[in-house]
């Protein structure tokens, strides 16, 4: 074998063992994937009827919350347009309240997100951008003064 071809077979060894590792990393990702939605979206397209994991966001809908299930908690999240009804088994966070924007993740089952884990948000300015988006299409927004005292 000549050395222009033993060079030629090690380049396209390298290249089969390189495209093979690619594959491998975006097939491990593709798994691991997380997609973000709104209730308008879970409402109207059926997102996340396939029992992959989401995540949803959006605000606690005010007189929603029902703790009468022991652990299991109960609450609808909307983005002013539309609602999608949440369970949760376990501990919320302390900034969890009505009208709070909050951030699910879990699976949609007959209809109803039973999430996994519940992430409030962490300052008074945070809110998940699709959620701002609606409320302002909505022209439920109200833009806070950002705090200038240090």
């Amino acid at each position: 074998m000549k050395r222009k071809h033993k060079r030629l077979s090690f380049v396209l060894v390298a290249f089969c063992l390189l495209g093979s590792a690619a594959a491998l990393m975006l097939t491990a990702f593709e798994e691991n994937i997380v997609f973000f939605f709104s209730p308008t979206d879970i409402v109207e397209q059926q997102k996340g009827a396939d029992d992959r994991r989401f995540r949803l966001g959006g605000l606690v809908e005010e007189g929603s919350v029902d703790r009468s299930g022991g652990e299991t908690i109960a609450f609808r999240v909307t983005d002013i347009s539309n609602f999608v009804p949440v369970q949760f088994t376990g501990i919320l966070p302390d900034l969890f309240r009505e009208g709070q924007g909050i951030v699910a993740e879990g699976r949609l089952v007959n209809g109803v997100f039973v999430a996994d884990e519940v992430l409030a948000k962490h300052d008074e300015t945070y809110m998940p951008p699709e959620v701002a988006d609606a409320l302002k299409k909505s022209g439920q927004w109200k833009a806070s003064e950002p705090k200038t005292e240090y």
